[in-house]
């Protein structure tokens, strides 16, 4: 049995300071060490695929990170794990704890994933290990790690077995209070108005993103593509995978980055798919990341099939969730007055309601995704 801070100081030396995830009992004392601890961050995240995306926007801002998370969650991982961290060849390491482990009595609900827990690693094609058992194994597992990550900037994985870390009590609330934090909500819906199209407001946004000063996440699907049809900056990022995830990628960048303004671009079909980051994102980021919904209320990129969204007011869901200011319209100033907002402490949200459908010959980028993350990482000045 090892000691929290034993593992989390030598992980330290390597550069890691932030720590995302999900609870599990065999994870209380790591949680809880860090959240302790006033130079590291615990990030607690609604899901383990948001924990992962998360920790991968805070590495490509050059902050390493930690994800930890209880087996029966990382299915929630699968997504971001294979079409982001693998695409985009994002390193984090991964510990995940191991319920169900066959030979130790669990909760029956732990039996399959407990039996199944390293081949779905294997699967995935994310090397693994078993967490080290002594402060005598904790620098050579991590120099392992570290290395792999290094050089193949790629996940590494710890599975954490029962009874591996002694206890560690939670001195403090390991989140901050933001009930005193203004809130603003503002509608403008104009019935008289015809719905602008995505290239439209794309183009807008990006007369008020400059290069130098931020950095603009485009969600999968039509969007990423749009926006790379229209400019295709080094500030661009386009997400290929992992549908819902833009958030909490993004996210992870506002965290690392609080020097730069980072624009997430979502559609009403991803916000849907992982909404609980709304209120991670109302939580933990400051007043340097926008976040904008185009919403036309269907999957456009699939065929158009509806969502749900006709009933939804995002910006009220934003507003419920801490954002400091929270808008909802139909017309393209909406775009102009986000970017012209002073005086917040806080995320900001923009929810615009626009038509369906794309450009002719609408293309793909020509660019891979590590080479889109390698030129952003360049041009931020930040490494792994």
């Amino acid at each position: 049995m090892i000691e929290a801070k034993e593992f989390v100081e030598a992980a330290r030396e390597l550069g890691f300071s932030r720590y995302t995830g999900v609870p599990c009992s065999f994870l209380t004392p790591f949680i809880n060490y860090v959240i302790n601890d006033d130079t590291l961050e615990y990030v607690s995240s609604a899901n383990e695929g948001d924990a992962l995306a998360t920790a991968a926007g805070s590495a490509m801002g050059g902050q390493r990170s930690v994800v930890m998370m209880q087996n029966s969650g990382l299915g929630n991982a699968v997504s971001p794990i294979t079409s982001l961290s693998y695409v985009f060849r994002i390193p984090n390491l991964i510990i995940s704890t191991h319920r169900g482990q066959p030979g130790v009595k669990d909760e029956p609900q732990h039996e399959l994933m407990g039996q199944i827990t390293k081949e779905l690693f294997d699967l995935m094609q994310v090397p693994w290990e078993i967490f080290p058992k002594t402060k005598e194994e904790i620098a050579p597992a991590l120099k392992r790690a570290d290395e792999y990550m290094k050089k193949e900037q790629r996940p590494y994985a710890f599975i954490m077995e029962k009874g591996t870390v002694a206890t560690k009590a939670l001195n403090k609330n390991p989140v901050k209070d933001i009930s005193e934090r203004k809130k603003e909500y503002r509608s403008s819906h104009n019935p008289d108005a015809t719905r602008i199209d995505r290239n439209t407001a794309f183009r807008r946004i990006i007369d008020h993103t400059p290069e130098d000063k931020t950095l603009l996440v485009a969600t999968t699907g039509f969007s990423g593509r749009e926006l790379f049809a229209i400019d295709d900056r080094q500030n661009h990022i386009y997400m290929v995978g992992s549908m819902g995830c833009a958030s909490s990628w993004g996210l992870g960048l506002a965290l690392a980055r609080p020097d730069l303004k980072i624009v997430v671009i979502d559609g009403d079909g991803a916000g849907l798919m992982r909404m609980g980051n709304f209120a991670t994102i109302g939580s933990y980021a400051g007043n340097n990341l926008i976040h904008i919904l185009l919403d036309n209320e269907v999957h456009d990129s699939t065929g158009s099939q509806a969502t749900v969204t006709g009933n939804i007011d995002f910006a009220k869901i934003a507003e419920a969730s801490g954002y400091s200011v929270s808008l909802t319209g139909n017309e393209i100033e909406l775009i102009d007055e986000l970017f012209s907002l002073d005086g917040h402490d806080g995320p900001v949200f923009g929810h615009l309601k626009i038509r369906s459908g794309t450009i002719d010959n609408l293309p793909r980028p020509d660019v891979t995704p590590n080479e889109v993350l390698t030129r952003m990482m360049k041009h931020i000045g930040s490494n792994f």
